[in-house]
C-alpha cells in the first residue's frame, strides 16, 4: 500500500487568474522509504499540490475534485482539528519561506520544542540533537535566538530541524534547500536520505535543482501548469527525457565553469581595503559575544566585470554585500568606489551614489513591501530621483516584460506571487535605477532553473548591453561558474581564496575551496545534450 496517493486532483484558481485550476487531474503516489521529486517551473503547481495534501490550502483555492489518502486514511474527510494531529506527528512539510514560517517573537530553541509537546513528546535534549543535526554552528546560542537574527540558510535549517522533529511517516519538502550552501545542502540531503532509509519515510521532494534530483530521488514527476506531463523513475526522467518540457528544463541546468580565463582589463571601479565588520551577540542578563562577519577582506572589482563571492551560509558574503551599500556600518578599512571612499559618507553624501549602487536583496518576500503595489515599488527609486512619474512606470512595465512577468503585475502585491516571482520582481527594482554596480545577493537562489537560466542570460545581456559591473553572491557554484569572470571564496569572515573562475574551480589551492566543489548536488550526472 502507499504511503500517499492521489488520484485526480483538482484545485481551481479564483476568478480572474491567468488559468482557472492551480493543479489539474493530477495523479501520483508515495510509498515507504522513497523519495519522489516533483519538478517544474514556479507557478506549476507544486507548492499548491503539498498544501493541499497538508490541508493548507487558503479557503480561496477549494478543492473541486480528486482524492488523497495517507496509510489509507481519506484525507478529504478530516475536520481541522483531525489535519492538526496529523500534521507534524504523521507528516511534516519543510516550508519554502522561512522567514514566514516561524514566529519572529518566539526564540528558535522553544518553537521546536512547542512543536514536539504538541503532540505529547518531551524535547529533553532533542532540541539540541536536531539543531546539531542540521549542522548549525553554536546549537546553543542558536537555541536561544530569535529568527531574525539568523542568516536565511540557518532559518531554512531551523525550520528542516522542526519537521524532523517527530520522524514523520510522511515528509513533504518544498524547496528545502534553496538558501543553502552547497555543504550544507549536501548534508541536509544525506539526512533526509538517511531518515528515509533507517525509519521508512517517504519523501515528496519539491524542487527546481535537478543537481539535487540526480542526488537523492527515487522517482520524478514534472509538472507545467498545473498538470503532470512527465513522470518515471528517475534514471529514466533525467536521462531520456520524453517530453519536450522536461528536455527543456534539464538543458537549462548549469553545465560547470568556464573553459578558459577572462583577462581583468577595465578600469578600476571599486577596491575594498581592510574591510572588518563584527557583530555583538547578547547583552541585558546574558554575557555579550563578539561575532567577526567581516575580517580584513580586500578585493578588487574591475569595470565590467562579474566577481563571484562564494561560501557557506554565515560565511560573511551578505554581510560584505551589505557595507558596500552602507546597510551596516564596518569598524574598519577602505571602500572605494570610482576613487571615492564610501565608508565615511554621511546619510546625504551618500545618496548621490544609491543610483549608481543598487542591490539585488537574497528574501524578496522581506525586501518588498506587502502594502505597495509592484508597479509602485519598482518605480520607487527613479521617482525619488527625479524621474517624472509616467516615465518611471512605463520603465516599470518595460523592467517586468524583461524578467517574464506580466503587465498586469503592475497592480498586483508581492504577497500574490511565488517565492521566484517576487525573486523577479526584487531584480526589476534593482535595474530600474540603472545603476553602473550591481550587487546581487543569491539573485537566482529561489529560481527554478528554466527561469534562472532566463535571468542569467538577462544579466548578462544587461551587463553587455551597458557595460554593468557585477559583485555577485551565490551558494550555487554552477552559477558562480557560468557568469562570474573571476570569484572569491569566504569562509568564516575571510576572503580565503581568489582567481579567475576557470582556474579557480579546476585547480583549487584551498582546502575549503576543494570541500565546496566536492559538495556539489549530482556530478555523477551528465545532463543529455
Amino acid at each position: 500500500m502507499s504511503l500517499l496517493r492521489i488520484e485526480g486532483l483538482t484545485v481551481a484558481l479564483p476568478p480572474g487568474a491567468d488559468r482557472p485550476h492551480a493543479v489539474e487531474d493530477i495523479s501520483l503516489h508515495v510509498d515507504p522509504g522513497e523519495i519522489l521529486c516533483v519538478v517544474g517551473e514556479s507557478g506549476s503547481g507544486k507548492s499548491i499540490t503539498a498544501n493541499a495534501v497538508m490541508g493548507l490550502l487558503p479557503k480561496g483555492l477549494p478543492v473541486r475534485a480528486g482524492a488523497m489518502e495517507l496509510l489509507g486514511q481519506d484525507l478529504c474527510a478530516l475536520g481541522p482539528e483531525d489535519m492538526r494531529r496529523l500534521r507534524g506527528d504523521r507528516m511534516a512539510m519543510i516550508f519554502q519561506e522561512p522567514m514566514t514560517a516561524l514566529n519572529p517573537l518566539m526564540r528558535v530553541g522553544d518553537q521546536i520544542a512547542e512543536a514536539m509537546r504538541v503532540h505529547g513528546r518531551q524535547p529533553g535534549g532533542r532540541v539540541m540533537e536536531l539543531l546539531e543535526a542540521v549542522r548549525l554552528p553554536d546549537p546553543a546560542a542558536i537555541a536561544h535566538s530569535h529568527p531574525f537574527r539568523l542568516s536565511g540558510g540557518q532559518r531554512q535549517r531551523v525550520l528542516i530541524a522542526m519537521a524532523l522533529a517527530l520522524e514523520p511517516a510522511l515528509l513533504i519538502a518544498d524547496e528545502p534547500t534553496t538558501a543553502l550552501d552547497v555543504t550544507t545542502q549536501m548534508s541536509i540531503l544525506r539526512l533526509i536520505r538517511d531518515i528515509q532509509q533507517r525509519r521508512g519515510t517517504g519523501v515528496l521532494f519539491i524542487t527546481h535543482d535537478f543537481g539535487v534530483v540526480a542526488e537523492i530521488a527515487d522517482r520524478v514527476a514534472v509538472m507545467r501548469h498545473g498538470r503532470i506531463v512527465e513522470q518515471g523513475v528517475a534514471a529514466d526522467v533525467l536521462n531520456r527525457p520524453q517530453h519536450a518540457y522536461t528536455r527543456a528544463l534539464i538543458a537549462a541546468v548549469p553545465r560547470g565553469a568556464r573553459t578558459q580565463a577572462v583577462a581583468q582589463t577595465g578600469a578600476e571601479m571599486l577596491r575594498v581595503t581592510g574591510l572588518r565588520k563584527t557583530y555583538t551577540r547578547g547583552g541585558w542578563f546574558g554575557g555579550r559575544v563578539s561575532v567577526p562577519a567581516v575580517q580584513d577582506a580586500n578585493f578588487t572589482l574591475a569595470r565590467g566585470e562579474t566577481l563571484g563571492v562564494v561560501g557557506e551560509s554565515g560565511s560573511g558574503k551578505s554581510t560584505l554585500a551589505r557595507c558596500i551599500v552602507k546597510l551596516v556600518v564596518p569598524e574598519a578599512g577602505e571602500i572605494r568606489f570610482d576613487g571615492a571612499d564610501l565608508r565615511p559618507l554621511s546619510r546625504a553624501a551618500w545618496k548621490p551614489y544609491r543610483s549608481r549602487v543598487q542591490m539585488i536583496f537574497q528574501d524578496p518576500y522581506a525586501s518588498l513591501n506587502p502594502r505597495r503595489l509592484v508597479g509602485d515599488a519598482i518605480a520607487e527609486g527613479p521617482i525619488t530621483h527625479g524621474v517624472p512619474r509616467a516615465e518611471a512606470m512605463e520603465r516599470a512595465r518595460e523592467l517586468l516584460a524583461l524578467v517574464q512577468l506580466e503587465p498586469s503585475a503592475m497592480d498586483r502585491y508581492p504577497h500574490e506571487f511565488s517565492g521566484g516571482q517576487r525573486q523577479r520582481i526584487g531584480i526589476a527594482r534593482a535595474l530600474a535605477m540603472r545603476p553602473e554596480l550591481l550587487i546581487a545577493d543569491e539573485p537566482v537562489s529561489a529560481l527554478d532553473v528554466s527561469v534562472q537560466a532566463q535571468v542569467l542570460a538577462l544579466l548578462a545581456d544587461i551587463k553587455a548591453r551597458f557595460g554593468l559591473t557585477m559583485l555577485f553572491i551565490t551558494h550555487d557554484l554552477r552559477v558562480a561558474a557560468q557568469i562570474c569572470d573571476r570569484v572569491a571564496v569566504m569562509q568564516r569572515g575571510v576572503i580565503v581564496e581568489t582567481g579567475p573562475t576557470a582556474q579557480v574551480f579546476a585547480q583549487p589551492a584551498h582546502a575549503y575551496t576543494r570541500a565546496l566543489l566536492d559538495s556539489i548536488p549530482g556530478q555523477g550526472w551528465t545532463p543529455p545534450v
